[in-house]
């Protein structure tokens, strides 16, 4: 009989910013996450629709290149994902308002928030590998 595999988080990171987007995504890798960088919402919704995937937190920028917004993404993701973590961000206020339970960071944020976000996320581990059918 086979040892079951410890469940290991994902985040999925949208960012069109390669420096923002490199930067977040080492932050939660240090975190013990498997991350899933993408520049545009549409590549994310790909990721989200997967069967089985395991993306727990979901942090997102609002303007994003392509055609969807991060914030159309993140009501995309909490309908179809109810348990995932959302962080939405942007250098503007917001002009819609965001999915229920999403977070909003306004620019510019600190790393440190990222690993206390992270944090915060991996508490929820059991519910979150239960919801996912660990």
């Amino acid at each position: 009989m086979g040892q079951s595999q410890p469940f290991r988080a994902t985040a999925l990171i949208v960012e069109d910013d390669p420096t923002q987007r490199e930067m977040i995504s080492l932050l939660l890798e240090e975190s013990e996450y498997d991350v899933i960088a993408c520049e545009s919402a549409e590549a994310a919704e790909l990721v989200l629709s997967k069967p089985g995937n395991r993306v727990v937190l979901l942090m997102t920028d609002v303007n994003l290149a392509g055609r969807m917004s991060g914030l159309e993404l993140a009501h995309i993701a909490r309908a179809r994902h109810p348990h995932i973590n959302i962080v939405v961000t942007s250098g503007r206020p917001l002009s819609q308002p965001l999915p229920g339970d999403a977070k909003f960071w306004s620019k510019p944020w600190a790393p440190l928030d990222v690993l206390r976000e992270a944090e915060v996320t991996l508490k929820r581990a059991p519910e979150l590998q239960r919801r996912l059918g660990e």
